[in-house]
Parts: C-alpha cells; structure tokens; sequence
C-alpha cells in the first residue's frame, strides 16, 4: 500500500510542475509542427522525370521475337516513352552524349547493350530498367526456341500474362513515412528519453525540499520509496508520450500503424530505461554535476537518434555512436512496424530497453542497500 501512496504522491507532484507541461507536452508538439513543416520537401520525391527518347538499333535475326518486341514498344509508348530507330550511318552514341536522346539500345541476338545518358540518370535508368525486363523474357524466349521451337508461342504468352517466369516487385510509396509521420515518431520517442531527466530528481528533489528525512523515519522503507517512485515517474511520463502520441495521430493525423499494443509497449519500455538510467546517474554522479551529465547525455542521444533530422545508416564511428542511442532503437523499431508490420524488430528493441533498465535499477537497489548499511 506504501508504494501506491508513493506513486500517487510523485504523478500528483509532478503534474503541478510547469516543467513537465512545457518540456514534456508543448515542446514535442512545437518542434513536431516546426521541423514536420519545414523540412516536408525532404522526405518527397520531388525529382521531375523528363521527356525519354530511347533510339535503337534492331539487329536482330531471329524472328520470332519481333512480335514480342514490337508489343513491347506499344506497351512503353503508353507510357510515355518515345522510341526511334537509328537511321543508317547515324552515330547513336553522339547523339546521347549532346543529349538529343535519353539512351541508345543495340538489340542483338546475344543480348540487349544499352548506353544511358550521364546527363539524364534518372530516366535513363528507368529506360534501364524497362530493357532489362524485356531482355529476361527475350533470354527465356531463346532458351525455349533452341530447346522446344514448338512450344514457344506458348511459353512467352504465358510470361507475358501472368508473370510467373518474370517477377517484378517495388516499394509501396504509401508506405514510407512523410515529415509529420517521421517526427510524431521522433518526438515521441524523443519525450519518452527525456523522462531521464525526472528519474535523475527523484532522490535530489525530496532532499532540496527536506522532506527526505521525514520519509526515512516513517514506516517507509528505502525500497518501498523506490518502488513507488520508478512506478509513478513511469506512469507520469508515459501519459504524457501517449498526449504526443493522440495529439500527432488525430489532429496532425500522422501514421502509426495498426499495432497499437506493441506501439505502447515499445514507447513503455523507453519510459522504464530512461528513468531507471536517470535514478542510476544520479547514484554515480553527484548534486549538480548529475544533472549536467543527463542533460549532456539527453542531447547526444537525441541528435544521434535522429530526433531533430534523420540519420541514415553509414560507417564508421558515427555510425557506431548513433546505434547506442536509445531512441534510434526506438525510432527504428517503430519505423519497421509501422511501415514493414516488422513485429520482431519491436521485440527486439522492449527486450533491450527492459535489460538495461534492469541493470539500471539492480545497481540503484544496491546503491540504496549499501546506504542502509551506513
């Protein structure tokens, strides 16, 4: 029963806190406004795709794929592309250099060789892309001629229609986050670490406002005040996340997917490791220069863990440092479930949080153990 007085003592105590209305509710649903604005251009495809002009040279000898290329180019066309033939004695090469021509394309019978355009990447490696298609199924289409000339027709129409020899797969543009998706995640996980910041008080505000002493002559154990603290900061923080979390979905109307229930356990289990680090700084650290070191440390991990701009995954030592944040895991794991339904990758990150939240507390309680003992 002691440890419920003392969790509703510290949810009552902190809600009265200017602090944790500005820090923890204003300034994530601020800075989501501010950086999801502003930096919306960088999370759009905004690249214009010019005019394609593919010009080729059709060498080749076997006719029976002529109808297949020619449906083919029909199928291209509609798509906006422009195919022209060589004519004799033309240099085809040149005429892509001065960028008359997206790419050139030589149809031989061994294969399809292809010059794109180094002024024109992007649609050049389109028109890239749409050969390579063709060139597999014109592969298969001689295989089957030099194996079974008679069964070709049926073959290639078959690959053709149903796509069962030719597979091709892209990326559901709907499903990459936008800036307001990727900041209500950011912000969100980032406000979940900041809860280190009242772990590291629970101990030093009761002693600032002696009232510490009291607790340690009444029946209250040490442990008991513990408990109840790391329960009722935990509670306290999490509510707010979750005011973030309902503030960016329905107002904002950022996406969060359809697991609701993993999505609040990953940002809970932030919560427990973020208070159980700052109770565990505190026991290292003394006075003022703990509050320096979790401040300092706040930063860090949230510039690291991509909370104010996104960091892509690279090498070396930055790298190296970005993966110890805590909220790049949670970033990360969130940006997987939400937008690949990866539930492991959210496992992965609550299993990690609740290990070292572990440590964190083990060491506070034998921290606490070994004042008793004094």
């Amino acid at each position: 029963m002691n440890i419920w007085n003392i969790a509703l003592k510290r949810i009552k105590s902190t809600m009265r806190s200017k602090m944790t209305f500005w820090l923890m509710l204003a300034l994530p649903i601020v800075m989501m406004l501010i950086l999801g604005t502003a930096l919306s251009n960088a999370f759009t495809d905004g690249s214009k795709i010019g005019d394609m002009k593919l010009l080729i040279s059709n060498e080749w000898t076997n006719q029976q794929i002529t109808p297949y290329w020619n449906g083919f180019v029909e199928a291209i066309e509609k798509q906006g592309v422009q195919v022209t033939q060589a004519e004799a004695g033309m240099d085809s090469k040149e005429e892509v250099r001065s960028d008359r021509y997206t790419a050139y394309a030589e149809l031989r019978d061994d294969g399809i060789k292809f010059y794109g355009s180094s002024k024109r990447t992007i649609e050049s490696n389109i028109l890239q892309g749409m050969l390579t298609t063709f060139a597999d199924r014109y592969s298969l289409t001689a295989a089957a001629y030099e194996a079974n000339p008679s069964a070709v027709q049926e073959i290639v129409a078959s690959a053709m229609q149903s796509g069962d020899y030719i597979r091709e797969t892209s990326l559901d543009h709907d499903k990459l986050p936008g800036s307001m998706d990727y900041y209500a995640v950011a912000m969100s996980t980032m406000i979940a670490f900041y809860s280190i910041i009242l772990g590291s008080y629970l101990y030093q505000t009761e002693k600032l406002r002696n009232t510490y002493a009291r607790l340690m002559a009444s029946p209250v154990s040490k442990i008991e005040f513990f408990a109840g603290s790391i329960i009722g900061a935990t509670f306290i923080n999490l509510l707010c996340v979750l005011v973030v979390v309902l503030f960016s979905k329905f107002v904002f109307h950022a996406e969060w997917g359809s697991h609701y229930g993993i999505v609040l356990l990953v940002l809970l289990t932030e919560v427990l490791l973020a208070v159980s680090m700052g109770v565990g700084i505190s026991f290292i650290f003394k006075n003022e220069s703990s509050r320096m070191v979790v401040m300092l440390f706040t930063q860090v991990a949230s510039f690291l863990g991509g909370a104010y701009f996104p960091i892509s995954d690279g090498e070396g030592i930055m790298d190296i440092l970005a993966n110890l944040s805590p909220i790049r895991w949670a970033n990360s794991s969130l940006t997987k479930l939400i937008y690949a339904d990866d539930v492991a990758a959210a496992w992965s990150t609550i299993g990690l949080n609740v290990g070292i939240a572990a440590i964190f507390l083990i060491f506070a309680i034998f921290c606490i153990r070994k004042q008793e003992a004094v």
